[in-house]
């Protein structure tokens, strides 16, 4: 997936991308993310064949707490 500019256009906003083991452990700290800033939420979680581990990501403004 590409970043677009407006994905970080100010300070502040930030893209996180997740590598995990396992679903289960993406949405955890997807969850917990999400607890602390304000974020996209609980994204989806691909895999890629033949690729280990999950991926997610995140947009977040850590100017902002978790609403």
């Amino acid at each position: 997936m590409e970043i677009d500019a407006q994905h970080i256009d100010e300070p502040g906003l930030v893209v996180l991308d997740i590598t995990a083991t396992d679903e289960e452990s993406a949405i955890v700290v997807m969850a917990e993310l999400e607890q602390q800033w304000a974020t996209s939420g609980i994204t989806p979680v691909r895999s890629e064949p033949g690729v280990p581990g999950v991926r997610a990501r995140v947009y977040a403004d850590i100017r902002r707490p978790a609403p």
